[in-house]
């Protein structure tokens, strides 16, 4: 029989039983942040019910985890700790279970209308890394700026290549993002101008939240990196094209993306994509030993983004892909990312790169969608070659059950204008 909750959930939520993502909320605003659940349109805190003494299993019972103001202990704790709550929360959840269900005084103090809380970001992130792991992407930004010949370089099919990003300007959703000013590429025999980005973009990633870490100087086997990784957050990792143009030779990204990277605020764990499980593109040519999986796993997730012009009530949908097709696995990005001795530590996080599909409506950023602002993208009246002022980007994505969905929700932020 399939597993039901006490709490009424619309099949279309992101937020059933089967799913029970983690994030951290007020519920008033001057209450101290906790971690909570999501479940339905309900958060569950998880203070509440470590403080009535309910996670009684032998590796969270007595433990403050739930008791901090982010999760960043609780990831560090393990997959055995991080099953172990997720049985002990689907029960208190379930339709059999009276514990929760039949004391209207607990459950009201335990589970709070989402729409009554602020979100915030689950974890204190102390390092974060983007990944190009798209082939779909990297093809099309060849093409873009190096011409049909050779598009990819060699290197990008024997290691998953990332920079490292600026962790203190990676945001919940909802924050807005100013417009970032810098040097852009020179025309002509004229030197570089300076000004605020007149090729604002998105890039639709996903993010992997770190869990136990690994001691510096010792990295993670690729066939256990999994065990490392808590779980996903949709990311957008915005980028101002023309001030990266100019940077990013020799040493890659800086100021075009450092000025902010938005996540949404719930962490789909592994446990609950796993009946999503999916096969990885085939590498070729084959990766390296320490790259090279017992099996190469991907989640079939579909992605979704819609802008809302300025002015405008309506939203329109611009990109509609899937996380299976992502070339490097996330694993495989964990393997490599510690390969030389790098210590991941919990809380910090991954991107994948922007996840670009196969077909004309599976691209992951404006950048490809007009190619470069040669074809112009129509959105119910309003025409954009890149972002405007005023312009809000809404990341949503989801893997389809039998009956009920396992979703993250959103991933949302607001274009606002450069600061003079």
């Amino acid at each position: 029989m399939a597993l039901k909750s006490f709490i009424e959930v619309h099949p279309d939520s992101h937020f059933p039983i089967q799913n029970l993502p983690y994030g951290v909320f007020k519920p008033e605003p001057e209450s101290q942040p906790r971690p909570g659940v999501a479940i339905g349109d309900y958060v569950l805190d998880l203070y509440e019910i470590a403080s009535a003494g309910l996670f009684d299993g032998p590796l969270l019972k007595g433990s403050d985890c739930f008791h901090q103001p982010t999760l960043n202990k609780f990831v560090a704790m393990g997959r055995p700790a991080w099953r172990e709550a997720r049985a002990t929360i689907q029960k208190l959840l379930s339709s059999t279970e009276p514990a929760l269900r039949d004391n209207a005084n607990f459950r009201g103090k335990s589970l709070i209308p989402v729409s009554k809380v602020e979100m915030l970001l689950p974890t204190n992130i102390g390092d974060y890394t983007d990944f190009f792991a798209s082939l779909h992407h990297a093809t099309n930004c060849g093409i873009i700026f190096r011409g049909k010949e050779n598009p990819v370089p060699l290197n990008w099919f024997y290691l998953p290549i990332a920079y490292h990003g600026r962790a203190s300007s990676v945001v919940i959703s909802g924050t807005g993002i100013v417009r970032p000013s810098g040097q852009a590429y020179p025309l002509g025999d004229s030197p570089p101008s300076f000004g605020p980005s007149q090729k604002l973009d998105f890039e639709l990633e996903m993010a992997a939240v770190v869990g136990p870490g690994n001691e510096l100087g010792k990295p993670v086997d690729v066939n256990e990196a999994a065990d490392h990784i808590f779980g996903l957050v949709l990311m957008n990792d915005w980028s101002a094209r023309d001030i990266q143009r100019w940077e990013y030779v020799p040493l890659g990204p800086f100021l075009g993306k450092s000025f902010g990277t938005t996540i949404s605020p719930w962490i789909v764990t592994l446990e609950a994509l796993e009946p999503f499980v999916c096969e990885a593109p085939k590498q070729d040519p084959p990766p390296l030993l320490y790259l090279a999986e017992e099996i190469s796993r991907n989640y079939d997730i579909s992605l979704q983004v819609q802008i809302k012009p300025a002015g405008h009530d309506q939203a329109s949908v611009v990109s509609n892909t899937n996380f299976k097709y992502l070339y490097w696995t996330l694993t495989q990005q964990l393997a490599h990312h510690t390969v030389n001795g790098c210590n991941l530590r919990p809380g910090d996080i991954f991107g994948t790169g922007t996840l670009s599909g196969p077909e004309p409506d599976s691209l992951g950023c404006l950048m490809e969608i007009t190619w470069n602002g040669e074809r112009p993208l129509s959105l119910n009246g309003a025409t954009r070659k890149f972002l405007e002022d005023g312009d809000e980007v809404i990341f949503s994505g989801f893997c389809k059950g039998n009956g009920y969905k396992v979703g993250f929700g959103t991933c949302s932020g607001k274009v606002l204008p450069s600061i003079p």
